[in-house]
């Protein structure tokens, strides 16, 4: 197993020594510091391009910190069976919804990891548009989403609706310049989006 490349060593650049800074936009902080230790990270190395810099864990980081040089993925993607860079059709939709990785809830992912396998098995041609119709964006406060299924229509996909207590604590952070889009993803969380 490849061991992660971390960034530990001092640097001139003082960008890349400075920690990403809170939002302070979680409900309840103290109970959602990071808990996603080093080895846990390790696991998922091979997830992510060759050469990417992942942040030693700094377990008083939140998942709304930001930073220009570190961005935050949270776990859950890359448990269920995401690798970076993301698809096409997921990055399309944080693109549409200028929302950050770490503002989307397990289900959200799960969704969007369910309709990936659907599209790539089945050729099937469905686009943004089509997901807007089966799903609004919701909140349940502290800026994240998650899919909503339609009023008066079932859920379109059994088994996608669970979220997992444990998601707000597993996240990590990697240095933007070493992963393909990371300049351009947000440095912000947004406060209200849509499909």
């Amino acid at each position: 197993m490849m061991k992660m490349v971390t960034q530990s060593s001092p640097n001139k650049d003082q960008d890349h020594d400075s920690p990403p800074k809170s939002q302070n936009l979680l409900r309840n902080p103290s109970t959602e510091l990071c808990r996603f230790t080093d080895p846990e990270v390790d696991q998922l190395y091979t997830h992510f391009p060759l050469g990417t810099v992942f942040r030693p864990l700094d377990s008083s980081l939140k998942s709304d910190s930001v930073s220009s040089v570190w961005v935050c993925f949270p776990a859950a993607p890359f448990q269920i069976g995401y690798s970076y860079p993301f698809p096409e059709f997921t990055q399309q939709f944080f693109t549409l919804t200028s929302t950050c990785y770490s503002q989307a809830m397990t289900m959200l992912w799960m969704v969007l990891y369910t309709l990936k396998q659907i599209i790539s098995d089945e050729g099937l041609d469905f686009n943004l548009s089509e997901l807007s119709r089966l799903y609004n964006l919701v909140s349940h406060g502290c800026h994240r989403f998650q899919f909503k299924a339609k009023p008066q229509q079932p859920h379109p996909l059994l088994k996608t609706t669970k979220n997992d207590t444990s998601w707000r604590n597993q996240f990590f952070f990697m240095r933007r310049d070493t992963i393909p889009l990371g300049n351009s993803l947000p440095k912000k969380w947004t406060l209200k989006s849509r499909i």
